[in-house]
């Protein structure tokens, strides 16, 4: 598919962009062997040595190459199409090329989250009939100690990097594994998947109650979705992405893997989390894919340092993000803009803006957000100072993008157009419902509760509700979390957690106030900032002890009510808990995915919530 790239000012054809179509590609191996005819010695993705504290440099040749290797150790095992093999590791060229190998072979991809709790990891390898797994690290095999039967029972277990410690018995390494399978040097991957339809990949879904379900995704959903992406909003040649969202995750997988070789883009695999910042510098990507934690965290960073400064500088601030803006609401078409902010813009930018763009490299062209909703502020702030922003939303169920916000028809409280060819209807309780060749087949030996979600027409029950603003989509809340109150008022709950942790003192919130008279919060504070508040506020160090005093909940208190001005009067939180300590995936009180578990979380405080409501029962 040869596309001409329209530039925004001139409307003049600026390059000419090679994409390989989903139809051309085939298969996900199919997709590989398309990109390798086209651009071999192109650079395919860049991984960080540690021992030479290098970026290295892989083709798509190299790629192809590795891929071989790969299927002639799958062959050699006597592995059979429809297998299930799993990987479970930190994002690298190593997982594509595993992945890319199985399917190619007409095998099934199982893929887990590399920090996932061992019970989690025993009931999906269980439930999916996985023979082979190939883990990381010594370290992650350590972790998974407790589930050894389930292990026994695999075909074959493997270790990226072993370390010099010895591997449990039954546990090979990798490399001993493909060295006694190496296919000859001119040797190209093998691509049997001939049925775009064909099962692909078992994605299990991190609910939040329960035991994850496997979503079933073909070859022609993950490519449809992938081509679809590209429709509103084109990849270049030559864009550098920065993977660092879990392969695992479908929104990675898809948007930050699939779409890269459809669209030949190189990737760099970020080193972790902690060091990201620095990776942004070096790596200087121009597309990155993010959830929201990270475009709020650096927010709020943002926000305690301006603390810091003098009037003069959060009033420059303030003027650059109001200037920009302005700039911003102009650019999109939808605001003349005043004059003299329109005309302080530039110098403002270049004082506030290019400095904040400069954390993320300084050459980003587009940051898709997705896998919950950014607040509508936090975008603003990112916007206005020049970092080119989008929402996005969709579901492991969908391959996983149903829409995302095209770079020139941006509106932040939104999450995007739907995807060209993709169809929807609004449902009761305004359920958003959709249709498209990404959705998939079903749950992975569950009909029941595939029945539940997808007719036999092919329509797919969301779970969200929504509203269509000028053919944008606005998620309003999620059914099954919404909170019908004592009086009947029904209160989507994300949109007033969402408002609260604007405020940097709260880390976490869980609103609460189901068959209740009124709304209340349970909340994780941020130790810095507390410490900051404590000591303006002359409170103890310890925010259960000046909880306990009760000198702390009217200044939190405070603090909401200044976030959820605009909201309805029954949306207000009237009662504050303290939560003991974070919520997170290694505790169990969040899925792989950074969503919170409600009722594990609600069983944990259930007498000190009951308390908020003693006295109040009407």
């Amino acid at each position: 598919m040869l596309l001409f790239e329209q530039t925004a000012t001139t409307g003049v054809s600026t390059r000419l962009l090679d994409l390989i179509s989903a139809e051309a590609a085939g298969s996900l191996c199919g997709l590989l062997l398309e990109r390798v005819a086209r651009t071999p010695d192109a650079v395919a993705y860049l991984q960080f040595d540690a021992k030479t504290q290098t970026w290295i440099e892989t083709t798509w040749r190299d790629t192809a190459r590795a891929v071989a290797h790969w299927q002639a150790a799958f062959t050699r095992e006597g592995l059979s199409p429809g297998d299930r093999v799993a990987v479970m590791m930190r994002n690298r060229r190593e997982w594509i090329a595993f992945d890319l190998a199985a399917l190619g072979l007409g095998l099934v991809t199982v893929p887990l989250y590399p920090d996932d709790r061992a019970e989690a990891v025993r009931h999906i390898l269980e439930d999916a009939g996985v023979r082979l797994l190939l883990l990381g690290s010594a370290e992650q095999r350590a972790r998974l100690s407790a589930i050894d039967p389930t292990l026994a029972e695999l075909k074959r277990l493997l270790v990226l990097e072993p370390g010099e410690a010895a591997l449990p018995e039954g546990t090979r390494a990798v490399s001993e594994w493909l060295d006694e399978a190496l296919p000859p040097a001119d040797h190209r991957p093998i691509d049997r998947a001939d049925n775009p339809d064909a099962l692909a990949t078992i994605v299990y879904t991190s609910g939040t109650t329960g035991h994850p379900k496997g979503v079933m995704l073909s070859h022609r959903n993950i490519l449809w979705n992938a081509e679809a992406s590209l429709k509103l909003i084109p990849a270049r040649p030559d864009d550098r992405f920065l993977s660092f969202l879990p392969l695992s995750h479908t929104l990675e997988r898809t948007g930050g893997c699939v779409l890269p070789i459809m669209a030949g883009c190189s990737v760099a695999f970020a080193r972790s989390i902690p060091q990201l910042a620095e990776d942004l510098l070096q790596i200087q990507p121009t597309v990155m894919i993010a959830v929201p934690r990270i475009f709020e965290r650096v927010h709020a960073k943002l926000r305690e340092r301006l603390d810091g400064e003098s009037p003069l500088k959060r009033r420059l601030f303030e003027h650059a993000v109001s200037s920009g803006w302005a700039r911003f609401e102009h650019s999109q078409g939808r605001a003349k803009g005043h004059p003299s902010l329109l005309l302080a813009a530039p110098l403002l930018d270049a004082l506030v803006g290019a400095k904040i763009r400069a954390r993320f490299g300084g050459r980003l062209r587009v940051a898709v957000c997705g896998g919950a909703p950014l607040a509508p502020d936090i975008a603003r702030v990112f916007i206005a100072l020049g970092v080119p922003l989008v929402q996005g939303y969709g579901l492991t169920e969908t391959s996983p993008v149903i829409s995302v916000s095209p770079l020139e028809d941006n509106i932040p409280e939104s999450v995007g157009r739907p995807l060209p060819g993709l169809e929807y209807r609004i449902g009761d309780l305004d359920e958003l419902i959709v249709r498209s060749p990404g959705v998939m087949s079903g749950y992975w030996k569950q009909p029941q509760a595939t029945a539940e979600v997808l007719d036999g027409e092919g329509w797919l029950r969301t779970g969200d509700q929504v509203r269509v603003q000028d053919g944008h989509i606005v998620i309003t809340g999620r059914i099954k979390d919404i909170l019908v109150l004592a009086n009947g008022e029904k209160v989507p709950p994300a949109d007033i957690e969402m408002a609260i942790t604007g405020d940097p003192l709260f880390e976490q919130v869980l609103v609460i106030g189901e068959g209740r008279p009124f709304l209340s919060a349970l909340v994780v504070l941020n130790p810095e900032v507390y410490m900051e508040v404590a000591r303006a506020e002359g409170l103890p160090s310890d925010p259960m002890v000046a909880d306990a005093d009760g000198r702390l909940e009217p200044i939190l208190h405070k603090r909401i009510e200044s976030r959820l001005t605009g909201f309805p009067g029954h949306a207000k939180i009237r009662r504050i808990a303290l939560a003991a300590c974070p919520w997170s995936i290694e505790n169990d009180r969040m899925t792989p995915t950074m969503k919170l578990k409600r009722a594990k979380i609600l069983a944990d405080y259930h007498e000190a919530l009951t308390r908020l409501y003693v006295g109040h029962e009407h």
